[in-house]
C-alpha cells in the first residue's frame, strides 16, 4: 500500500524460497497481496506446472512468470502460453550471457539472448531479464544486453537487476524497454519511487 501512494500501480513479487524447492512457499503472502485493489500483480518464483498457474491467477494475480521450467521442460511453456497467453511472462535470470536457473544456483549453456528469441516465437510476449552480476550491486544496470534485446521484435523486454540511477530508467525507455523493476535502490533509499516512477515507469 505504501507503493501505491507514491504512484505505483504494479507489483512484482518473486516467491525465492519456491524457486529453491518448486513449492509454494510463500503461497499465504501472495494471496493477500492478489486482494489489493488496483495493483497489477505478477508473481514468479517454483511455478512448474498448470495448476500452480491456475492457483496463482484463480487468486486474482494477473501474470505469473516462469523460470527454471522454460529451461527443464519447454513444452510447458508451450503448453502455459496456448492456455493462458498473456498472463504468462519468461524471466530468463542470465549470468555472463548464459541462463541460470534453481534459483541462479546453477548456469546452463543455453546463450541468454537467442533463448528469448526462441520464447518470442514460440508466442511469448514478456520476458523478464534480470543480469544477475548486477542483481543487488547497487552499481548500475547492464544497458548493453537491454539495447541488444529491445532489437527483438514483438518481445516485450522488462528490464531487472542493479537498477539504481534514474538515468538508466530514462535511457532504458528511450531503447523501447517496456518496464523495468527497481527493489533494492528503493528499499535501500538510493532511488526514491516516485523519482522512479516519473522518470521511466517502473514495475
Amino acid at each position: 500500500l505504501e507503493f501505491m501512494k507514491d504512484g505505483a500501480t504494479n507489483l512484482h513479487m518473486v516467491d525465492l524460497d519456491g524457486a529453491k524447492d518448486g513449492l509454494p512457499v510463500n503461497f499465504d503472502a501472495i494471496k493477500e497481496a492478489a486482494k489489493i485493489d488496483g495493483l497489477f500483480i505478477e508473481v514468479g518464483g517454483g511455478i512448474r506446472n498448470m495448476q500452480r498457474i491456475e492457483d496463482y491467477l484463480s487468486l486474482g494475480v494477473n501474470r505469473v512468470i516462469l523460470g527454471t521450467a522454460a529451461i527443464r521442460n519447454y513444452p510447458f511453456v508451450e503448453e502455459a502460453v496456448k492456455e493462458f497467453g498473456n498472463a504468462v511472462a519468461v524471466g530468463v535470470d542470465a549470468k555472463n550471457g548464459f541462463v541460470a536457473v534453481s534459483g541462479w544456483q546453477e548456469t546452463t549453456n543455453v546463450n541468454s539472448v537467442e533463448f528469448c528469441k526462441r520464447l518470442c516465437g514460440t508466442g511469448v510476449s514478456t520476458v523478464i531479464y534480470t543480469d544477475i552480476s548486477k542483481d543487488g550491486m547497487l552499481s548500475g544496470t547492464n544497458l548493453e544486453i537491454y539495447k541488444e534485446l529491445s532489437e527483438i521484435s514483438g518481445l516485450d523486454i522488462v528490464a531487472s537487476g542493479g537498477i539504481t540511477f534514474a538515468h538508466e530508467l530514462k535511457t532504458l525507455n528511450e531503447m523501447g524497454i517496456y518496464g523495468a523493476i527497481v527493489g533494492k535502490a528503493v528499499y535501500e533509499g538510493k532511488l526514491s519511487l516516485k523519482e522512479a516512477l516519473a522518470a521511466g515507469g517502473a514495475l
